[in-house]
C-alpha cells in the first residue's frame, strides 16, 4: 500500500506562480468554483463598493490568501479555514478571468 500526500501542487495557470496547499483545500476552492459569483463575492471578500477589473485583485488576493495560509502553518487559533477557501476561490476565479481568450472568427451568411 502506497501512502498518498494530503498536499498537492496546483499552478492555476501558466505563469503564475505554484502553490502548494492541503488537498483537502484545493477541492473545496475548486468545488466552490460553481457557485462564485464574481459581481456579488469579488466586492463582499475584498470589501469594496466598486469591483475591479479582471485581474487587477490578483495581487491583493494571493497576498492576503498567503497571510491566511502562513497563519494556518503556525497553527493559530485565528485562523479562519471559511476565508481561506473563499480567497482560493477567488485567486482561481480571477486567474481564468483574466486569461487571454481565442478570438473567434464572425460567422458568415451565404
Amino acid at each position: 500500500m502506497t501512502m498518498m500526500s494530503n498536499v498537492i501542487a496546483f499552478q492555476p495557470r501558466l505563469g503564475q506562480p505554484q502553490m502548494r496547499r492541503p488537498r483537502l483545500l484545493v477541492r473545496a476552492a475548486r468545488a466552490g468554483l460553481a457557485g462564485w459569483n464574481r459581481r456579488r463575492d469579488l466586492r463582499r471578500l475584498l470589501k469594496c463598493d466598486d469591483l475591479p477589473a479582471a485581474g487587477v485583485a490578483l495581487a491583493r488576493l494571493r497576498a492576503e490568501e498567503a497571510q491566511l495560509d502562513a497563519v494556518r502553518r503556525e497553527r493559530r487559533a485565528d485562523y479562519d479555514v471559511h476565508r481561506h477557501i473563499l480567497l482560493l476561490i477567488a485567486i482561481l476565479a480571477e486567474t481564468a478571468e483574466a486569461a487571454p481568450r481565442p478570438v473567434r472568427a464572425p460567422l458568415t451568411c451565404l
